[in-house]
């Protein structure tokens, strides 16, 4: 007879993990129309807005034509604000319609939780910046600089902010306190993090407060990694997101582990 208390599944639950990483993975795909098509109408928006607004009239920046600049900007804040969008949305509907239970129930591990999430959050992001990226090859010639600094940007983008998404879902129990937390907290990271402008047009005291958002870094990293040019070095940025991904996941763990706002 089985003992209480002994997994399985084995040390880890392959299959529980992959069935929750489907599972999120069909979800947004489901609603591809507003989790792919969506974002990349909307990055083409914001680039024929500043085309319009700056014509040909705007100097380069970093020697860069400015359109060209604010393209790898525009494709990482997308990924970012999507992958936050999928782990937080696909939890605060499960807590809302009462339903996380079907989550929590199964014998999934917190960490293995947490994974089949980021599972969900990091595809939906690369799919993303696949589509953007095409769009932006072809709109206006695009390349990429450095494909692996590019990719690796993406994935750590969106393991902080599926990380983030996941705290955000997991203390929010309802709606409107999730709007908040994505209007007031993730919407101004964004837009404040050298999407449009490069860090050293700010003034020196903004440019320090900058460097500490970790944001900063990884649409910092996106350019990099599409142009080649960017205001610091990408590995500065990888010893600063670096250690910001593990106190985000690790808080999520534990949170999960515990049941925090969860569980009754």
């Amino acid at each position: 007879m089985q003992e209480i208390g002994i997994r399985r599944f084995g040390a880890v639950n392959w299959l529980g993990m992959r069935s929750l990483g489907q599972r999120e993975i069909s979800r947004f795909m489901a609603v591809w129309q507003q989790t792919v098509l969506a974002p990349l109408i909307t990055a083409g928006l914001f680039l024929t807005v500043f085309a319009l607004a700056f014509g040909k009239g705007r100097a380069p920046v970093m020697g860069v034509d400015f359109l060209h600049f604010i393209a790898p900007g525009i494709l990482m804040m997308t990924v970012i604000q999507n992958a936050f969008a999928n782990t937080s949305s696909s939890i605060v509907i499960a807590k809302v319609q009462g339903n996380i239970i079907d989550t929590l129930m199964p014998p999934l591990a917190p960490w293995e939780i947490l994974v089949g999430y980021l599972v969900g959050a990091i595809a939906r992001s690369l799919l993303v910046a696949v589509v953007i990226a095409l769009g932006l090859f072809l709109a206006l010639g695009q390349g990429i600089a450095h494909p692996f600094w590019a990719i690796t940007w993406v994935v750590l983008g969106a393991t902080f902010m599926g990380g983030l998404g996941i705290l955000a879902a997991v203390f929010a129990e309802k709606f409107d306190q999730m709007a908040a937390i994505t209007n007031f907290i993730i919407t101004p990271l964004s837009f404040l993090s050298g999407t449009f402008y490069s860090a050293k047009a700010l003034p020196p005291g903004f440019q320090i407060l900058t460097h500490y958002n970790p944001v900063f870094y990884l649409i910092d990293g996106a350019r990099y990694g599409f142009l080649g040019v960017s205001d610091s070095s990408p590995w500065h940025g990888v010893a600063v997101v670096g250690p910001a991904i593990v106190l985000v996941l690790a808080l999520a763990w534990y949170w999960l582990r515990i049941g925090y706002r969860m569980k009754a």
